[in-house]
């Protein structure tokens, strides 16, 4: 056996034709008879606004002590030993004061990862905190590329007044930089593949191309692919398919959902077409 100090670099690209895949943590990436390589740390955060159905009482165990899986739960099952079901909590800088009038949606949102009280604001005199979820991006900001990711399924707007008094910035996102500045929500599945899987520097109209043709980003890096093949383990080399399989499947269902909302979009746009008559007239 022969040992070396060797490793691929840990924020390694596969690169071709203008196209550029971010790679995983690889055993590779660690020389042999040296350290294990810190594995990366990840922080997510899920919001479902004001709660969920639960007519039956089927989202919470009943008693307190060994975790009860309950219907709703059961799905969660195999992560139960690191599962942790809280009840009883409150957020006090949610409620609206004398003063105010509705807004309970935006306030309950920004108060959520800030633990502050949204100002009733529908203008560009914005306030609230920094979220919990963006002093932990200051952090990872230091060891990955992209310090943190904020995606919506709704509206992104953060301009002009959605409820109430209150500006569609409270309702629109969860996130702020600091007291003053709301970050927007990505609800394009496009453009996060593109910020997680791609680079900075790679080439929009190849992009484009490969988009336009139904083609994978991995088309374009298929050489690259197979020379990382070649110098790596077998334990790598299935790393890197289960990865390569991964994306794949991600673009295959974004390009599915493209062409059914481009579909939609020119059946909501065509014209009504006028019906023939079945009736005939004679002379």
């Amino acid at each position: 056996m022969v040992i070396t100090r060797k490793a691929i670099p840990r924020r390694a690209f596969l690169r071709g034709a203008g196209a550029a895949l971010a790679l995983p943590v690889l055993d590779a990436m660690t020389p042999a008879l040296s350290a294990e390589t810190a594995r990366p740390i990840r922080m997510g955060f899920m919001q479902v606004p004001n709660g969920i159905m639960n007519l039956k009482n089927e989202w919470a165990p009943k008693a307190e002590g060994a975790l009860e899986m309950t219907r709703i739960l059961e799905p969660l099952a195999e992560h139960r030993d690191r599962l942790v079901v809280m009840s009883g909590l409150d957020s006090q800088q949610a409620a609206g004061l004398n003063f105010e009038v509705g807004g309970d949606h935006p306030r309950a949102c920004t108060a959520w990862l800030t633990g502050t009280h949204a100002k009733m604001t529908s203008g560009a005199d914005l306030r609230a905190g920094i979220s919990v979820d963006q002093i932990a991006a200051r952090e990872f900001g230091k060891h990955t590329q992209l310090a943190s990711l904020e995606i919506g399924l709704e509206s992104p707007e953060v301009v002009g007044a959605c409820e109430s008094a209150y500006g569609c910035a409270y309702y629109n996102t969860i996130a702020w930089r600091n007291d003053t500045s709301p970050l927007p929500m990505e609800n394009r599945p496009r453009a996060v593949f593109e910020r997680l899987f791609g680079e900075a520097g790679t080439n929009p109209e190849v992009r484009l191309a490969l988009r336009q043709e139904d083609r994978s980003i991995l088309d374009a890096i298929n050489a690259d692919v197979r020379r990382l093949r070649g110098k790596l383990g077998g334990t790598d080399r299935g790393k890197i398919d289960q990865y390569l399989e991964a994306v794949r499947d991600v673009e295959r269902r974004m390009q599915l959902a493209e062409k059914q909302s481009t579909t939609k979009c020119r059946r909501s746009q065509a014209p009504p077409v006028p019906r023939k008559s079945s009736r005939t007239t004679s002379s």
